[in-house]
């Protein structure tokens, strides 16, 4: 395979020597992956990094596997796509929540304090390494279980320690107010002030967290390991089974973005574009696609598609699990691929988009600029104003070369670089230097 870049404006983050790797392999190794939750219907980011990574592991001998919570999951044991879960009880540490503010503390997975976690942890044989994926409660644990055990831990921050804005945190749901938190005095006990002060590493997936990190800990190994995607998944699919499915007209040109409904990801601007869309280009359609994870924004949405009309040019579809095919052939039925997001952390999604060979318009935000060049392999707009996203999509509309231009050299590069099979060889490179030291 050529290593060559075909388009010289497109910068590569990896290096290519970890591409090409030296015949010596490391010894197989047992992992155990700690995230807060892990269930196929509240997917997000987090969840196909473990997995996708996990898969890639195990097929390289390793042994990497999950051991979370049952929050919004009762099952304790499964496999998905050949990768071993185990979920344990756990307890909200504040008295006299409703149902629906413990609902909701188990869809953002924080908060959360798990004993018969602690419990299993400590009697797992033959473990090698353990990666937690928060700091907050299941974090301590890992901390306290590792000094238990002498074994390595690394933490790995995804987006959500230091490099959280303002507004989303105010944006945030805080179902705590006005009751008694043991959860401060239960992670005292565990240390966990010293979570990442004590971590044998820290992950970061974006770039700017890895600096702030660094910044704070410059006694640390701190790396910077972003969000991959399966090229190979999302390069085919069947665009017309998703519109024959749905109900979506062959002539339409489908807008499409896919992430859980909720304000953060700010869906609301692209219904904003559709007036003025449809104005200049009557054969167009706005496909919103991921889980519900709250519900009033979810009715806010639907009621503007009352309010402006939009039944016919407006398909909301709450959630589809991850890599699906339904999913795949959505991406493959879609012209153009928009992130309205006022935040994002990973930015999974302009991955999945460019591996399926579209052109992306993106929120300037977060993690987003960090990979992406605008005008290059992206265009980039403001989340707080719609009309960027308008100019943007009818750039795209208009000039079919540009955004073939556009989507090849973003394919390039989720290939070249953003593979998971390269992102975790270098997770794999990070395992067995902490094990050799």
């Amino acid at each position: 395979m050529s290593l060559s870049n075909p388009f010289p404006g497109t910068n590569t983050f990896f290096d290519r020597r970890t591409v090409l790797k030296d015949n010596c392999k490391p010894r197989k190794m047992r992992v155990i992956q700690i995230p807060n939750r892990f269930v196929k219907e509240q997917w997000s980011g987090t969840e196909t990094t473990i997995l996708e990574t996990s898969r890639v592991l195990n097929s390289h001998g390793h042994n990497s596997s999950v051991f979370s919570m049952k929050a919004l999951c009762e099952r304790h044991q499964e496999q998905i796509r050949g990768v071993d879960i185990q979920r344990h009880g756990f307890f909200h540490p504040y008295p006299g929540l409703s149902l629906k503010d413990r609902c909701d503390m188990d869809k953002k997975g924080e908060r959360l304090i798990s004993i018969s976690t602690l419990a299993s942890l400590t009697r797992a044989k033959a473990v090698d390494i353990l990666h937690a994926h928060n700091c907050k409660g299941l974090g301590s644990i890992v901390r306290s279980v590792a000094q238990l055990r002498g074994l390595p831990y690394v933490i790995s921050l995804h987006g959500s320690t230091l490099d959280v804005p303002t507004d989303e945190r105010q944006h945030n749901p805080e179902p705590v107010n006005g009751t008694f938190e043991c959860y401060r005095m239960i992670d005292s006990v565990w240390g966990a002030e010293r979570v990442l002060e004590d971590a044998s590493a820290i992950i970061c997936i974006n770039q700017n967290e890895q600096q702030a990190v660094q910044a704070r800990y410059p006694h640390k190994r701190v790396e910077w390991l972003p969000s991959g995607v399966d090229t190979d998944s999302f390069s085919n699919g069947y665009g017309y089974d998703f519109r024959e499915k749905n109900g979506i007209p062959h002539n339409r040109k489908i807008i499409l973005n896919v992430g859980s409904i909720d304000s953060r990801k700010n869906q609301l601007a692209l219904l904003e574009t559709m007036p003025a869309l449809l104005r200049k280009h009557n054969n167009i359609h706005l496909v919103l696609i991921g889980p519900v994870t709250v519900e009033s924004y979810g009715m806010e949405l639907l009621q503007r598609v009352h309010d402006a009309s939009l039944y016919d040019n407006v398909s909301i579809i709450p959630g589809l699990p991850n890599g699906c095919t339904e999913l795949i052939n959505a991406y493959q039925a879609a012209d153009i691929f928009c992130l309205p997001s006022r935040h994002e952390t990973i930015g999974i999604t302009v991955l999945e988009a460019w591996a399926s060979g579209l052109p992306v318009v993106a929120s300037r935000v977060g993690s987003i600029p960090s990979f992406t060049q605008n005008g290059v392999d992206v265009l980039h707009a403001d989340p707080s104003k719609p009309e960027t996203f308008t100019v943007a999509i009818d750039r795209l509309l208009r000039d079919s070369n540009f955004a073939s231009r556009l989507a090849a050299r973003g394919r390039f590069k989720a290939r070249t670089d953003y593979d998971w099979r390269q992102v975790t060889n270098r997770l794999e490179d990070l395992y067995s230097d902490l094990l050799r030291t």
